[in-house]
């Protein structure tokens, strides 16, 4: 699952890196530093050594040769042999020769007195340069460190107000909020909210009320529309139930009245699928666990009298008992707009509701979709050119659609033209229980 990482912990992971890069590249600096030290540190030691011994002997041929805690010193007489010569050394010509394989740095001068070697003890030296260069990395790290943490700190103290907007914004609740929670004002007093924050806060701020008036706006119209239009519905439709009650109504009045009664409640349908998507988020739906196949089966009744004069059967196949957590209400809309639609697209054969454990497919013999309509069907007011089929609004697809995405179900549509349409509905959190 993706966790969002704030803008301080990414900030703290770039100055991670640049410390740990920059002691890398402190530590190869000085590793290379101090090589080239000792280098440099044992050929003056050698060569100068064996320069002050040659004045020396200018002035005093009884002078002894140099030694000390960084060089020791051999003097080969005149007479004596080549192989009395320091081991490995005698093969050395005159001059500085830096360390090798099993040798140490050494410097050969040929003086009044004899041949000198001036061998440099690189152990001790070595312990020496190591320590330096040791005292002069940590003294790098230490201003990296000390710098790198008072510019964090500082980016911190910078970075505070907008912290504290996107967390407000983060909880932000459109249904209970405070726009003025994001005035520059209202942030925290022992912060620094210079110009460009505080144009940021004040942008958030006029976001936030024209949000809240959209809400607000929101509210009114559902609950006014609810009222004001459901009220003349509820009169059409119960008018026109009185009247088909009545035994002496003439066959023609009869049909004209049965279709207002129709058009009320597909009309009333309408409305409730108007004001379900109108609601933000789904509030003031409530959810409640209900058994998909009760729901069905009532939609189903509300159609029935719309294949009532054509040979068509509709009815219903409950392949198992189907229960789902969510607004019945929603649910009613969206199943009852796939049967009525399915309904008056079917002139002859059969529209069948089939429920299944984890989704509901509703299946028809109709007129079917092309590719053309395929590529077209969620589409708001877009009618396939049917002739001789019964007139709908254009819009009871695109509803299902927009229901379905709202509540997480997934519809799928396999139609061929001629041969009818079948129209599927799945809930994913019940296919996730039932694996």
């Amino acid at each position: 699952m993706y966790r969002p990482i704030g803008i301080r912990r990414k900030i703290w992971a770039v100055f991670i890196q640049q410390i740990a890069a920059i002691s890398l590249a402190g530590l190869l600096g000085v590793y290379v530093f101090v090589s080239l030290l000792e280098n440099l540190i044992l050929h003056e030691l050698v060569t100068r050594e064996s320069a002050q011994f040659v004045q020396r002997l200018a002035t005093d041929p009884a002078a002894l040769p140099p030694q000390g805690p960084f060089v020791r010193s051999y003097l080969l007489p005149p007479s004596a042999a080549a192989q009395e010569a320091p081991p490995g050394l005698s093969h050395l010509a005159d001059g500085y020769h830096g360390p090798g394989a099993n040798r140490p740095a050494v410097s050969v001068t040929e003086t009044p007195a004899g041949r000198l070697y001036v061998v440099a003890e690189q152990r001790q030296l070595h312990a020496l340069v190591f320590w330096i260069g040791f005292g002069l990395f940590g003294m790098i790290l230490a201003t990296v460190y000390v710098t790198a943490w008072l510019a964090y700190r500082a980016s911190r103290r910078a970075l505070a107000p907008i912290v504290v907007l996107a967390d407000t914004v983060r909880g932000w609740n459109p249904t209970s909020s405070d726009a003025d929670a994001l005035l520059p004002e209202n942030l925290p007093v022992q912060m620094e909210v210079d110009d460009d924050v505080g144009s940021l806060a004040q942008a958030l701020h006029g976001f936030a009320v024209r949000l809240d008036e959209f809400v607000d706006r929101e509210r009114n119209f559902t609950r006014d529309a609810s009222h004001e239009l459901r009220t003349p519905l509820t009169v059409i439709k119960v008018g026109a139930e009185m009247l088909l009650d009545e035994d002496d109504l003439p066959a023609f009045a009869r049909r004209t009245i049965g279709r207002i009664r129709r058009a009320s409640r597909d009309m009333e349908a309408l409305i409730d699928s108007f004001l379900i998507l109108a609601r933000e988020g789904g509030v003031g739906l409530p959810e409640e666990e209900f058994t998909v196949n009760e729901s069905v089966r009532e939609e189903v009744e509300r159609a029935r009298p719309l294949v009532d004069d054509k040979p068509v059967t509709l009815g219903v196949d409950e392949r198992a008992v189907c229960t789902l957590r969510t607004s019945p209400r929603a649910f009613g809309v969206m199943i009852g707009n796939l049967i009525r639609n399915a309904c008056l697209y079917t002139e002859r054969g059969s529209v069948t509701v089939t429920i299944d454990r984890s989704c509901v497919v509703v299946e028809d013999t109709g007129v079917g979709m092309s590719e053309e309509d395929l590529a077209h069907m969620f589409e708001s007011f877009y009618r396939a050119g049917r002739p001789g089929q019964a007139d709908g609004h254009g819009i009871g697809l695109s509803i299902v659609k927009r229901l379905a995405d709202r509540f997480g179900w997934e519809i799928s549509i396999a139609s061929k033209l001629g041969a009818g349409t079948t129209i599927r509905v799945d809930f994913p959190a019940l296919a996730q229980d039932a694996e």
